[in-house]
């Protein structure tokens, strides 16, 4: 019988292993230049830390780990702490699930300490809100015209703000009546059918308030020179819209809101979550409040 040989030990460069993921990471999710530049911070750092303790990336161990972000995360708050412990986590998913470059699956042994009242209630419009929203929502002027549509947008079809930024006139089939969008968050392409009111809005604003220009974006800055407008810019038309309606609030109570409507309606969190796209069940849960009235009924037997 053969001589078994020793396994030879080989040495990872970790710049080389962070580039790669990084080109991974693009390629399987969504993400802008800041969390990118997130991500590259925690990977470097681990990898300082790994060279500075003398440390193989192959021999890694949990304890290891928690040494790191012990040491990393010290002076940061606790979101941003969860945050980058998500990252490493991701991280370290990687490094077991598609290079088989550590013996064991470390992400689910990192977990961070408990965040006791971590969910906030959601912040969403009652129904006399929403009426005064729409009463006081004026519609004369081309501004007043597209910021209109936006906020059908938000409120009847629960769209962020960079969705609706991101809207084509060749995304929307008029005479069907359906909006698709290619590009959500949880990049799982959707067609959703627009409300009457909304399509209308839409028109009014195409028709009246949209600069004739070459660009196929919908929504459009229309001074001093016609462009799309950004994901913040809209963000900020829709907050307007609620202030100038005497009402509290950012463009994503619109997005709550509507989310609550469908609960309210008998919808199912799954629907709601694939209407909102969603990557998990757990994202859409922070969306929605208690079902009060449907609570009333059952508890006293009372009709709201």
């Amino acid at each position: 019988m053969g001589r078994l040989r020793q396994k030879r030990r080989i040495c990872y460069d970790m710049d080389h292993t962070c580039r790669e993921y990084l080109i991974y990471f693009r390629k399987t999710r969504q993400s802008g230049p800041t969390q990118i530049g997130a991500i590259t911070r925690v990977i470097k750092a681990f990898g300082s830390y790994l060279k500075k303790s003398g440390i193989e990336l192959t021999g890694i161990n949990i304890e290891h780990v928690d040494d790191f972000l012990t040491m990393f995360n010290a002076s940061y708050a606790k979101t941003t702490q969860r945050l980058y412990r998500s990252y490493l986590r991701c991280f370290l998913r990687y490094l077991y699930n598609e290079r088989n470059l550590i013996r064991k699956n470390l992400a689910d042994l990192l977990i961070g300490p408990p965040m006791f009242a971590k969910a906030k209630p959601p912040k969403f419009l009652r129904p006399n809100e929403v009426r005064q929203l729409f009463e006081r929502l004026p519609h004369s002027t081309a501004c007043e015209l597209r910021t209109y549509a936006q906020v059908h947008l938000a409120y009847f079809m629960g769209l962020r703000p960079i969705e609706i930024s991101r809207i084509t006139l060749d995304d929307i089939a008029f005479t069907k009546g359906l909006l698709n969008l290619k590009n959500r968050k949880n990049n799982k392409p959707l067609e959703l059918p627009i409300p009457e009111d909304t399509l209308k809005a839409i028109t009014a604003y195409i028709i009246g308030g949209r600069p004739k220009t070459l660009y196929r974006v919908l929504f459009l800055i229309i001074w001093p020179t016609p462009t799309p407008m950004s994901a913040n810019l809209t963000g900020y038309y829709l907050k307007k819209a609620l202030q100038d309606a005497r009402l509290p609030g950012t463009a994503y109570w619109l997005r709550h809101t509507f989310a609550q409507n469908m609960l309210e309606s008998g919808a199912k969190i799954f629907e709601i979550k694939e209407m909102l796209g969603h990557d998990t069940i757990e994202s859409t849960r922070q969306y929605l409040s208690i079902h009060t009235s449907l609570m009333r009924r059952v508890l006293f037997d009372e009709t709201v």
